[in-house]
């Protein structure tokens, strides 16, 4: 289902730097955007919206439809391809598809098994592709963590207990991190965890809080990180609700660096939106009007 903006709502893209400042790069009321990943040349976003791709160029501000063939709606599950020209996406249909990132005919790579495919992580030799797999598309079943070769064929399931989702990779191939309702079980209570990417050992979990974490985006020198945290007693990863960016070193996950508090959730953080340099990242918020309301 395409998300759109509610009455009165607006759509900020928003670059965040690692010392703490937050810009509001694009704002508007017309487009629900999410998503964003940053392209390898530093230059724009890649954003999902109205189930088509968009590029923001970073030093404009300005924003233009990516146009792509053969394939459905897009949701907002995307990641770039290590080569820099290429870029995979889940579409609405289920499955996962590779296409040109300047535009043109896109390929799908997975295969009719059944299985809804939502992409989440592309290994670093960019030959591997991290996602998660919800039988038959019935969204009541927990999502499992599946790779799959990049140019399709079988997929491999690594047995992690309850839901997961967010799987991606550390920047030197060893780990797939993702966030998890293995170490608990209280309803939805998602934390954040990693496992050897051949999954020969269960989940390390990676701190133990009360509220429900999601989506560790590792930056590209592996030193720091980011995730999205929802309030205690959160079911999945729903829209509109008061959360907060976090940003940690990956040497002490459980101590926040920086956070970000906003209006938002689904779309916000769901990809990786690390810059080239791991000196920024990007994040969409969903505001309503409020008075009283002061930007981060």
């Amino acid at each position: 289902m395409i998300r759109t903006l509610r009455p009165g709502q607006r759509c900020e893209v928003r670059i965040a730097s690692v010392t703490g400042g937050s810009t509001l790069l694009f704002s508007t009321g017309d487009l629900l955007l999410e998503a964003p990943n940053w392209t390898q040349d530093g230059s724009a976003l890649i954003l999902n919206g109205d189930g088509k791709l968009w590029s923001l160029d970073i030093a404009t501000a300005e924003l233009a439809e990516i146009p792509l063939a053969g394939i459905p709606e897009l949701n907002n599950d995307h990641v770039l391809a290590p080569d820099g020209d290429t870029i995979f996406l889940s579409a609405n249909d289920g499955h996962i598809y590779l296409a040109p990132l300047a535009g043109g005919t896109a390929r799908q790579v997975t295969q009719e098994d059944g299985t809804f495919h939502f992409l989440h992580g592309v290994s670093p030799d960019g030959t591997e592709l991290a996602y998660v797999g919800i039988e038959a598309g019935d969204f009541s079943r927990p999502g499992r963590l599946m790779t799959m070769a990049s140019d399709g064929g079988a997929a491999a399931a690594h047995e992690v207990r309850g839901h997961c989702d967010g799987p991606e990779y550390s920047p030197d191939g060893r780990w797939l991190y993702f966030n998890t309702e293995a170490f608990t079980d209280a309803p939805g209570h998602a934390q954040l965890a990693r496992m050897s990417r051949t999954g020969n050992e269960p989940p390390e979990r990676l701190q133990d809080s009360d509220t429900v974490d999601w989506f560790p985006h590792l930056s590209p020198d592996g030193r720091l990180a980011t995730y999205l945290r929802f309030p205690a007693g959160t079911e999945g990863h729903p829209a509109d609700l008061p959360v907060a960016v976090v940003l940690v070193s990956t040497a002490d996950w459980p101590q926040p660096l920086h956070t970000w508090p906003l209006s938002g959730g689904q779309g916000t953080l769901n990809v990786n939106s690390w810059s080239p340099d791991s000196g920024r990242f990007a994040y969409v918020a969903y505001p309503f009007p409020d008075p009283q309301r002061t930007d981060p």
